[in-house]
């Protein structure tokens, strides 16, 4: 990493020329991202995929269902995806289409040129600074490369469904959309970081995820009680809950709330978001030279670190016969507990500091 000036964009906030995906992704993406490739069949099933479905089919779909976002449409939504683009330096600007919903949701599909989409029902359930953080997030799925995954993975889950009298196994596509879901929940994780150097603003991030959780009005929500639902959603029960804990994530595309918010939190206190503020982040230009083996190291620490420090009851008797854990229960065992015990008084301490500016 090298150090650089800082740039600055609308309302104070840093930009960051030239960076590189890889020094916002969680570890445990890029290693579960390499674990897919490797599933056999995954690059055949790929290649089908992306040459059946094509860039002017996802570009179609929503100009003739959807309303794209442009100065004279959604001009204040517009005007955030500029600035995250900046943010972020990615061009050329991905576009943006706004979708009736009544669910709250956001994601980016596409091949070659993503589009992003965000339905209707997420601008009316957060403020101005968390619909940037929203937008940043899908601003990072782009530079990340994620969206033709995740259009994979749309597609195969609409196969799968369609041809469920056809013996599914025999196929691999299972196997493919389990690997699918495994690593979008962790690409999720590495989108929230870069959603949060586009705002800027933990507070506002944590709104996000407490609205999604189901918070009507964040600002008196009990923020130390819905981090200590991570700890306790992690650390209680006996090895049963923990099989629970598994079954209940196998089939879900996002991280669970309180585990999600607790785990961006946490980054957000540590030394890595600090050092990417200050400019000492890792560039694209330098991306060519970095093994791959260094993102299997990555993540295979990150996972142990999760095992080590998990107070999982599964994980404590697993540890104990000295087998390795991985695969879907990983992020359900460490995310919460490590996060959420530091960030509560993280939280406080700046509520407190508020508190007293006020006064």
């Amino acid at each position: 990493m090298t150090q650089s000036s800082r740039w600055a964009i609308g309302g104070g906030r840093i930009r960051f020329p030239d960076i590189s995906p890889r020094a916002y992704e969680h570890p445990a993406d890029r290693g579960a991202l390499v674990a897919l490739r490797a599933i056999p069949g995954f690059d055949q099933v790929l290649k089908i995929v992306s040459g059946a479905i094509g860039e002017r089919s996802v570009r179609l779909l929503y100009l003739a269902s959807a309303i794209r976002v442009s100065p004279r449409q959604y001009p204040l939504l517009h005007q955030m995806v500029s600035e995250c683009a900046t943010t972020l330096d990615v061009q050329p600007v991905p576009e943006l289409y706004v979708q009736q919903s009544p669910l709250p949701t956001a994601m980016t599909v596409g091949l070659d040129r993503p589009l992003m989409v965000i339905s209707t029902a997420m601008l009316d359930l957060v403020d101005d600074e968390g619909l940037r953080f929203v937008i940043g997030h899908e601003v990072g799925h782009v530079l990340s490369g994620h969206a033709v995954y995740r259009t994979m993975l749309l597609q195969l889950i609409n196969i799968a469904t369609s041809i469920q009298w056809m013996p599914i196994g025999y196929w691999g596509l299972r196997a493919i959309i389990q690997g699918l879901n495994e690593w979008y929940r962790k690409s999720e994780l590495s989108c929230d970081r870069a959603g949060l150097l586009c705002g800027q603003d933990p507070r506002a991030a944590l709104r996000v995820h407490a609205v999604l959780a189901g918070a009507q009005n964040p600002d008196e929500m009990d923020v130390a009680g819905f981090l200590d639902q991570a700890t306790e959603y992690s650390s209680t029960g006996d090895v049963r809950d923990s099989l629970l804990r598994i079954l209940q994530i196998t089939s879900q595309t996002h991280p669970l709330a309180a585990l999600r918010a607790a785990e961006l939190q946490a980054w957000a206190a540590g030394p890595e978001y600090r050092a990417i503020l200050s400019g000492d982040y890792l560039r694209r230009s330098e991306d060519a030279d970095a093994p791959m083996s260094e993102d299997v190291k990555a993540a295979a620490a990150s996972y142990a670190n999760a095992f080590r420090s998990s107070s999982d009851p599964l994980f404590r008797v697993v540890g104990r016969v000295g087998t390795v854990v991985g695969g879907v229960g990983t992020v359900v065992g460490g995310v919460g507990n490590v996060a959420a015990g530091r960030m509560r008084d993280w939280w406080q301490q700046g509520r407190n500091g508020e508190d007293d500016a006020e006064r």
